[in-house]
């Protein structure tokens, strides 16, 4: 190959369309790799209760626009569809369900080892996102709680959890519109590391847009990891989330200090009984199978220069970084399939 990109979702389509568009042959010069048994990426598997009206929209993927959708579409199934309908239109060459678990320098070349074949090629666009890889903070005594400890890639819906008592963790816009959902049918407790910043004023725009990627894009330039859009931003109520703050759902505790068998302590002995605890704290980018490259920094991040690694041009991390919206990942596709376009014509000549 002279491309293999990893992984079907936002940025892995656009890079996989722009390289066609630049020339490169479906098959047998560029291949999209994707773990997934269907299209959608990781928005197949996000929370029934999630709909179009919540996500507000997604951005265009190039060359055909999101249709119109119903305010409660779900968008778990609206969104994978409209990739489903894009990867068919284009005849994009998506190959799976394939597992990369690895990729090695091989002879100048990239070896991408699968739970099938495996693959040789000039260049890789790893675009694997961060929904394979959710983070759970370790506490003291965590492996003793009795109830149940889930992530949001666990969540399902409100439901589960009528008449319950639940920890809500993490600072988040997940976990504010999670907090409005449960506290509909059960009792709750919010705790975050920091206070939470609630954005006022300034709605989410172009300008407010370009200072959050100016942002993320310096740390990763640094070889820092990236950090959460909304520890730029701030967080912000949607009209869907006011009643539970008059409810006063979004009273926030502090970290507590250890978990125990049936709720958590805090440092001055204060204890609370919960039935549940959700991790509503993020996720890490999922890279481990690029360990064999050595790219990360001992800060632990990669450092960047635009959509390629610094230490090998021919890698490109496309919906990482500052890349990481859908609106960022269908620039850095574009971006990427330019810039190796460039790069494999001069080495060739």
């Amino acid at each position: 190959m002279k491309v293999v990109v990893i992984g079907a979702g936002q940025a892995g389509l656009s890079a996989a369309y722009h390289l066609v568009r630049l020339g490169f042959t479906p098959y047998d010069e560029v291949v999209v790799l994707d773990r997934n048994p269907v299209p959608g990426g990781a928005w197949q598997h996000r929370w029934d209760s999630l709909t179009m009206r919540d996500v507000h929209g997604i951005a265009n993927l190039p060359g055909v626009p999101v249709p119109p959708s119903a305010a409660g579409d779900p968008a778990n199934e609206f969104v994978p569809a409209y990739f489903a309908d894009y990867e068919q239109r284009f005849e994009l060459p998506v190959l799976r369900p394939v597992v990369v678990e690895s990729v090695r320098r091989v002879d100048g070349l990239f070896e991408v080892q699968t739970d099938g074949e495996t693959y040789l090629t000039e260049a890789i666009v790893n675009a694997t996102g961060t929904w394979n890889r959710p983070f759970i903070p370790w506490y003291p005594g965590i492996e003793t709680f009795r109830g149940r400890q889930l992530h949001t890639a666990d969540y399902r819906g409100a439901d589960e959890f009528a008449g319950q008592h639940v920890l809500v963790v993490g600072g988040g816009a997940s976990a504010v519109q999670l907090l409005a959902e449960i506290s509909e049918v059960a009792s709750t407790t919010w705790v975050t590391r920091r206070p939470p910043q609630w954005r006022t004023g300034e709605e989410f725009g172009p300008e407010l847009g370009r200072r959050v990627v100016a942002k993320v894009e310096e740390r990763v330039r640094a070889g820092l990891p990236p950090r959460s859009v909304v520890s730029v931003t701030g967080l912000h109520l949607r009209e869907q989330e006011q009643d539970a703050w008059r409810r006063g759902v979004y009273s926030r505790h502090p970290m507590f200090s250890r978990i125990t068998p049936d709720g958590v302590e805090w440092p001055e002995g204060r204890a609370l009984h919960v039935d549940a605890i959700l991790w509503a704290t993020g996720f890490r980018a999922d890279l481990a199978h690029l360990a064999p490259l050595h790219l990360r920094e001992p800060s632990g991040g990669i450092r960047m220069n635009g959509t390629q690694t610094a230490l090998d041009p021919r890698i490109h991390l496309v919906g990482y970084g500052p890349s990481a919206s859908t609106i960022g990942a269908n620039r850095a596709g574009f971006t990427a399939a330019r810039q190796l376009r460039n790069l494999l014509r001069e080495a060739a000549a």
